[in-house]
């Protein structure tokens, strides 16, 4: 039987968020990319399974306020700090994809008392000269969506939706909410190298050995600025792993999970 989600609304610091719940155990706190929250995806079912799966929307993205100090990926990092705080979460795993990656990244190099570990999925944040990054905002609708996966019938079936009005305004709100955080510069901030060092967490990052969104290489990079970190590589698999290649993905998570003391 599939683990049931509560959905609910949360305000705090004049921000209301919505939220999905599901799930016993320690607390993960899943993070989303540039499309939104969505639908819960099988990955995080199975997740809910042994955690309870916290999934709330950033602010600026899908039934989320847009709040007005909300002007950098910086503001989104202090948001949930808040957040953690504020349903005193603690121990918590943390895992973020895409933009979300790049959120955990820029809360834990300011505070990590509430997080037990990250995982990371093809996280945005820095630079990497001659690694060519796909441009989300440049792309269309078609584009998009085939860049996202090396197996083509994802693409197929997410473009065979017809999107409801409501849909439409949605994506028009997350593409905007994106583009206010990560237009210029795109996808990283200039200054978050320089403090990687300071997370002391365990961090694994996983990577799609075929992303068009960030190439593979961004991996490595990351290992050399964090020389602690796991890095597992996804075959056969782009910017998604967790959603084109749900079981290896699990296996790399559920391994990292595993080995945290």
């Amino acid at each position: 039987m599939p683990v049931d989600f509560t959905n609910e609304t949360v305000t705090f610091h004049g921000c209301r968020t919505t939220l999905r719940r599901g799930g016993a155990g320690r607390p993960l706190l899943y993070l989303h990319g540039a499309g939104g929250a969505g639908v819960i995806a099988p990955f995080l079912q199975a997740l809910a399974e042994e955690y309870t799966v916290w999934i709330p929307e950033h602010p600026g993205f899908g039934g989320s306020d847009e709040p007005e100090w909300l002007d950098s990926i910086h503001d989104m990092a202090f948001h949930y700090l808040d957040f953690l705080e504020h349903h005193d979460l603690r121990d918590t795993l943390v895992l973020g994809a895409s933009i979300g990656g790049w959120t955990a990244l820029e809360i834990a190099i300011r505070n990590t008392d509430r997080i037990r570990a990250m995982s990371l999925v093809g996280p945005s944040g820095i630079h990497v000269p001659g690694l060519r990054k796909g441009d989300l905002f440049l792309w269309t609708a078609e584009e998009r969506a085939r860049n996202l996966f090396v197996d083509q019938s994802f693409a197929d079936r997410m473009l065979q939706v017809v999107p409801t009005a409501d849909q439409i305004e949605i994506a028009t709100k997350n593409s905007y909410t994106t583009a206010r955080l990560a237009w210029e510069p795109r996808l990283f901030d200039p200054n978050l190298h320089k403090w990687l060092h300071r997370i002391k967490v365990p961090v694994q990052f996983i990577w799609g050995d075929q992303d068009k969104v960030l190439p593979v290489g961004y991996a490595a990079a990351y290992q050399g600025l964090m020389p602690h970190a796991r890095v597992d590589i996804i075959a056969q698999a782009g910017h998604l792993p967790q959603v084109e290649k749900a079981d290896d993905f699990l296996r790399a998570f559920r391994a990292f999970a595993s080995s945290l003391p």
